[in-house]
């Protein structure tokens, strides 16, 4: 069914609807157009075609209230004449594909061009054979062979290159396979609530039926297209279909449009399913903005008998504003409206700032790309230079015709050379350990309940430097339990016996409690024996339920004498109202409504509260500042969540006017107020703690009254008694971070962010505030990175804001999930430390990985340039330069990028933006071991002759057969390579090296596999390879000269790294990384001329530069792989970046050794300039 596409879709269902139109009342055609009106033409369409919904109901064969019976043969038959609720995805990209654009990197195109030219030339045979007057070109050991195996090193180098290519596409392929498999994972987690059979149960979105009936409710992405059948107060987001922020108000009579893809804001309600899959508002837009081109061609050929429909929905969406185009990349955007226009500009462009890591990345890429464009250039010219005056002004030859291509041969191995000074120099493994990397954190992280949504957020996390979390279900276990109340003038500690509360007060107890909350919500048995009953719904309605049974009452009852089709009015609970009414009418025609909500807030509203009698006593403003001091305050300090519930009566005429809030909401009178308790979560405070030693600040935002809140953060450790921190109210933060003018101030902010800990009776935008305030903080010299956690509906723009947003996988509602980057599928905080844990595992990992690729960059170009230089030859030849750039590149990035992460990672601080990606330490270790090979293999090759007595390999002729001279210096140096991997798994000076090793069996593998392949290389890799086999001695020599570099490892460790202070650092972030000229149009006015013309010479670097791509390619490897769903991710954030070109070695940065030693050094970082930024 998955591949089935849209065009068949249609024709099938054309077929179909002939012979079925019979079974239902309407066609599929029908709903469709009908699904196009909107407001009052549907509600009039509605009415003259089906008359009302009832009308619709019945031709759907299905019943408003008990739903569709469920029958698998109904179902089928639905599915195949109103499809199915799946739209098919867009065609990933083929091997072959991937293949060809791994083959578009620049360094391989040059390297396959040296190879082509190189196979052609052996296969030339030159007119002068053996022209004497053509110098050295001839003389030496001609071998008979030598002329048939000149083509090898032609074939060979191809080879590697197609050995790369094919690496890279496979593991291209493998990651977009494990994106879909997430994402698939992500859509059949979906679930929602329908009707079937009178039973209200939850089914994956995918199973979704034409008729069937939907509980819609707060927080729901609506998963197919309906009309609004009955409900209350429902209010829906639409601004990812229409780009308008305003929420719309759904109601049965005035707009009954209910679309898929749109998010529900408040109330809740019931909907007949009219349209699903590419049938629904959203499907069809997909399938205009085609979910791959070659659907579209399959349309025409097939489409001809259907172009009429086809025309229609086409102009229908022209219609339905440009935007929605636009806006339809999956749905997201909670602030819909904020930056439309801006939105549209960018919603092909990827997100402005980087992530910390690929902005150094790129950094170090461009680095290292310039010094090996130079050298190899330098190599070749040299190599040139030096073969025509030995040749032409030494030697006195003439440049004879017959000679052209002898002479044209050495040029392209010169050329070869230089090329591969650049191949291995160039470290194209980057990307692939990146990726690996990242792909191996994420997988890992499903174990640990984390599922990533954007690679990146992965590594950002590992710089996290604060968490703002929600307390309820995060900090707590979401398991509310009413433990104290207040009723009668009386407060009981625990739950009263029900005989000792007056008869009349239990009574509306019981009402207020079971009509005032969502029918949805219930108290089941428990799964197994002697567990815990199961909450499903609100969970603090279940508490609510909880009590009413703890009372020995039962709430079903009520509910069945009033079902909630009966109920009145529902003033539906918001973050603003902060409570839940509902209105019903009695028996003699009055008007009685219910009440619940925050105790402060509806105290204020009650004008009387039930005595002892359960009569109603007048209740004064100073009889509720006592109730505050003696019942609430006290409840509060126990970390207990106050609830007052209340109801007023209303007479049946004059009707009241219900859309007056504040009236009817008033002269309330009390029934009780109860204190419900939320466990924190055990293993909390734990993981608090390994935060706050990680150097993260955990700071809670919740809606709860200041009291609750302080007594849950003190039981969690996010504040210690007699600490210096603040804990803030919303309305007073409000006050402290706004001016006279109501605007708020950042200078504001940065006055109490660093000591707030606590926000309490916070609103969604407080919370987008402050984490707002935080990241555009400059009191600190490092950049705050922010995660922050949500589960509601209105957290979505604080989701969006942060660097990290965690939502809830449990309690989460779609918007929050939609907006976020990490799922905790166990709604667990300790799972956030896990993620830390990887994040900054990530970041390691990749150092470890540059650590040493740079130690063999360094080594190998230098090699290949002297011995250029000096022998006219290189000693490493570039069959074996590939092969050692496969080693480091492919084989490395996989041994030291898959190392698992250890506790230890959780005892240094964050590194920050400003911390280069080569630490000081690390340098040490580069330049330390390079001294060491160097030295050795230069030692080999100018004395190698001597010591071991064979023939020296110097000056050897074109196409002579391999020495063994070289070979051990091949040898050697691989050898080397592979001891030093094993030191490149510490990069903090650490002195075991082994530590761990056995964890990891990938790295085991990795180096046993290399070992054994180089020695099948050596031994029978011949003429290829330019190997000649080597004897047991010559091998133990080779082993042993690399077991050195474990002992060398050692030495460098024992000096320490504060004396050397001319080691430079690499790879560092100034405060804004370089964008791209083409991303600066938007805020070119900001800045000045002298700072253009700084940028324009930055510019032109890039651009001399995308020559080597390979700064491109990580780039590329993280895009393609940073976000599912296109770029529409987080355009909020960034859109104006100033940079400052600060120098990149600054003497102010500690070295993480020393940090580690003295408490205060670690802040010693340089503070750049201001950052600027503008949101959209």
């Amino acid at each position: 069914m998955g591949d089935m596409t849209n065009s068949d879709f249609y024709s099938k269902n054309q077929r179909n609807e002939a012979n079925h139109a019979g079974e239902f009342g309407c066609t599929l055609q029908e709903l469709r157009s009908l699904m196009e009106l909107r407001g009052t033409e549907a509600v009039v369409k509605i009415k003259e075609t089906y008359g009302e919904t009832e009308g619709l109901c019945r031709r759907l064969k299905t019943s408003p209230t008990e739903g569709l019976a469920g029958t698998a043969a109904d179902l089928e038959k639905r599915k195949l004449i109103f499809g199915k609720n799946f739209i098919p995805p867009k065609k990933p990209k083929t091997f072959l594909q991937l293949v060809w654009e791994a083959l578009q990197d620049v360094t391989l195109i040059i390297l396959e061009i040296a190879a082509i030219i190189s196979l052609g030339l052996s296969f030339y045979q030159p007119p002068g054979e053996g022209n004497e007057g053509c110098g050295t070109a001839t003389g030496g050991a001609e071998d008979e062979g030598e002329a048939e195996a000149g083509w090898i090193e032609g074939a060979a180098i191809l080879l590697s290159v197609i050995c790369v290519v094919l690496v890279t596409a496979f593991n291209d392929w493998s990651k977009e396979k494990q994106f879909r498999g997430l994402q698939s994972r992500i859509e059949q987690e979906q679930k929602f609530t329908v009707v079937r059979g009178g039973q209200v149960i939850q089914i994956p979105v995918a199973e979704i039926v034409v008729g069937d009936i939907a509980q819609v409710k707060y927080g729901d992405l609506l998963p197919a297209d309906g009309i609004f059948i009955q409900g209350n107060d429902l209010k829906i987001d639409e601004s990812s279909l229409t780009g308008e922020s305003d929420q719309v108000r759904k109601s049965v009579d005035k707009d009954p449009m209910l679309l898929s893809g749109t998010h529900v804001m408040e109330g809740s309600g019931r909907m007949l399913v009219t349209a699903v899959g590419v049938n629904s508002q959203t499907g069809i837009i997909f399938t205009l903005l085609g979910a791959g081109g070659e659907e579209e061609e399959k349309k025409d050929k097939k489409g001809k008998m259907q172009d009429g429909n086809m025309e229609n929905s086409q102009n229908k969406a022209k219609q339905q504003d440009g935007a929605a185009a636009m806006e339809m990349q999956p749905l997201k955007s909670a602030e819909g409206g904020e930056g439309d226009d801006k939105d549209k500009k960018k919603s092909n462009m990827h997100k402005k700032e980087k992530s910390v890591l690929q902005g150094k990345l790129t950094k170090l890429a461009v680095q290292i790309g310039k010094a090996g464009l130079v050298m190899s250039a330098i190599t070749v010219i040299i190599l040139v230079l030096y073969f025509a005056i030995d040749t032409f002004v030494v030697n006195k030859k003439q440049w004879l015709p017959e000679c052209t291509p002898v002479y044209v041969q050495y040029f392209v191995k010169f050329f070869i050379i230089g090329v591969t000074v650049l191949v291995v120099a160039v470290p194209e493994g980057l990307p692939l350990a990146v990726t690996i990397s990242l792909a191996y954190s994420v997988k890992k992280m499903m174990k640990d309940n984390n599922l990533v949504r954007h690679l990146d957020a992965c590594e950002t996390m590992g710089n996290a430097t604060a968490i703002c979390s929600d307390k309820t279900g995060t900090l707590t276990t979401n398991r509310m339990t009413v433990v104290q109340a207040y009723v009668g003038d009386v407060h009981y500690k625990e739950i009263p016996d029900p005989d000792s509360v007056p008869a009349k007060t239990l009574d509306l107890l019981v009402n207020a409690i079971a009509i005032n909350s969502a029918y949805t919500t219930k108290i089941l048995p428990p799964e197994k024996e002697g567990g815990l009953p199961r909450q499903v719904g609100n969970k603090t309605e279940c508490g609510l339920l909880g009590f009413v049974l703890d009372l020995k009452q039962d709430y079903e009852p009520v509910r069945n004498l009033i079902p909630e089709e009966k109920l009145y009015k529902v003033y539906t609970f918001n973050s603003v109202r902060k409570s839940m009414s509902t209105v019903i009418k009695m028996p003699d025609g009055s008007f009685r409504m219910y009440s619940k909500g925050a105790s402060e807030i509806v105290l204020k509203k009650c004008s009387r509260i039930l005595n002892a009698a359960g009569e109603p006593r007048i209740f004064r403003p100073r009889d509720r500042d006592e109730m505050v001091k003696k019942v609430i305050e006290p409840m509060a300090c126990d970390g207990l969540r106050t609830i007052c519930v209340a109801f007023r009566d209303f007479s049946s005429s004059p009707e009241p006017d219900w859309d007056n809030e504040n009236d009817i909401l008033s002269d309330l009178t009390c029934i009780c107020v109860v204190g419900i308790e939320d466990p924190v979560r055990p293993e909390v405070p734990e993981a608090i703690r390994k935060c706050q030693r990680a150097g993260i600040t955990v700071r809670m935002v919740t809606g709860d009254n200041i009291n609750t809140a302080r007594a849950i953060a003190i039981k969690c450790g996010i504040i210690h008694p007699g600490e210096d921190f603040l804990c803030l109210e919303g309305k007073e933060f409000n006050r402290r971070i706004r001016n006279e003018k109501g605007e708020i101030e950042q200078e504001r902010i940065d006055k109490i962010w660093p000591k707030l800990r606590v926000l309490a009776r916070s609103s969604p935008t407080d919370k987008h505030t402050l984490v707002k305030g935080i990241i555009d903080s400059t009191q600190v010299e490092q950049r705050q990175v922010v995660a922050v956690t949500g589960d509601g509906t209105n957290d979505g723009p604080a989701l969006k804001k942060a660097d990290v947003g965690f939502a809830m996988g449990i309690a989460g509602t779609d918007v929050a999930k939609e907006a976020s980057d990490i799922i905790l599928t166990d709604d667990n905080f300790s799972s956030i430390v896990k993620a830390v844990m990887w994040g900054r595992n990530v970041y390691d990992s990749i150092s470890k990985f540059l650590q040493f690729q740079l130690t063999v960059n360094i080594v190998a170009v230098i090699v290949a340039f002297t011995g250029a230089c000096i022998t006219q030859d290189s000693p490493l030849k570039a069959v074996q330069m590939l092969w050692v750039n496969l080693i480091m590149d492919t084989f490395a990035s996989l041994a030291l990028a898959t190392e698992p992460p250890t506790e230890a990672l959780l005892l240094r601080k964050p590194y920050g933006r400003n911390k280069p990606l080569i630490s000081r330490t690390m340098m040490k270790n580069i330049l330390g071991h390079a001294v060491y090979q160097l030295t050795l293999i230069f030692t080999l090759l100018f004395v190698g002759e001597k010591m071991f007595k064979i023939d020296s390999g110097r000056n050897a002729p074109l196409h002579s057969p391999p020495s063994e001279h070289y070979t051990i210096i091949f040898n050697t140096f691989v050898m080397m390579q592979l001891f030093n991997e094993i030191n490149a798994r510490k990069i903090h000076g650490e002195r075991n090296v082994f530590d761990g090793i056995f964890r990891n069996p990938i790295f085991c593998t990795i180096v046993l596999g290399t070992f054994a392949i180089q020695i099948v290389i050596v031994q029978f890799g011949g003429k290829p390879f330019s190997c000649s086999p080597l004897q047991l001695d010559q091998w133990m020599w080779c082993v042993f000269i690399g077991l050195g570099e474990l002992v060398w490892g050692q030495v460098i460790a024992t000096i320490p790294t504060s004396r050397l202070k001319f080691l430079k650092e690499a790879g560092r972030l100034t405060e804004k990384e370089e964008v791209p000229e083409e991303e600066l149009n938007e805020d070119v006015e900001e800045i000045d001329h002298a700072e253009r013309e700084l940028r324009r010479g930055q510019i032109l670097w890039f651009r001399g530069l995308n020559r080597i791509q390979t700064q491109i390619e990580v780039v590329n490897t993280f895009k393609s792989g940073t976000s599912f769903q296109g770029a529409l991710r987080r355009q909020s954030s960034v859109t104006s970046q100033t940079q400052d070109v600060t120098n990149i070695s600054s003497p102010s940065h500690v070295s993480l050794s020393n940090a580690l030693s003295s408490p205060t050094s670690t802040s010693a970082a340089a503070a750049g300039h201001p950052r600027r930024e503008g949101i959209p």
